[in-house]
């Protein structure tokens, strides 16, 4: 499980990157609201996965090492959107809402269920609004 999450957390990290170069495309704000909105969604989700590495048999200094390795699909996937940038509006007007769309389905396909599962009604509402508040981010930001 912990390598399946470690090709997951690339793959996620690379879209990540992917909505950073497109955002900035927009202007230093929009970059910088996408770069924020990233941030608060990562340190959670890092925090996550070096645990389930940990209880996968990695010690602290091979799951550091490991979600480092991670992180830099992030830096190809702005790369890949910033090279994008001189190939043409098709290119540009079609990252950011892939981005969103994939942070929707995993929020709707993956965490969704959990937090209806896993909770009682006043603890899955208040995860479900902070599941809109993001999305509502994310309407902000485009």
């Amino acid at each position: 499980s912990g390598y399946l999450n470690l090709a997951a957390d690339a793959a996620h990290n690379f879209t990540d990157g992917l909505a950073l170069g497109a955002a900035f495309w927009g202007g230093p704000a929009r970059g910088t609201l996408t770069a924020l909105s990233v941030l608060l969604h990562e340190l959670p989700h890092e925090l996550g996965d070096m645990a389930m590495l940990l209880r996968a048999g990695c010690s602290k200094g091979q799951a550091m090492l490991l979600q480092l390795l991670t992180a830099l699909a992030a830096l190809a996937g702005a790369a890949c959107s910033l090279l994008a940038e001189g190939s043409g509006t098709g290119a540009i007007l079609g990252i950011l809402p892939f981005t969103a769309g994939g942070f929707i389905y995993l929020g709707t396909v993956s965490v969704l269920p959990e937090i209806l599962r896993d909770s009682g009604p006043g603890q899955a509402l208040l995860q479900l609004l902070a599941l809109l508040a993001g999305v509502a981010m994310m309407l902000l930001i485009a």
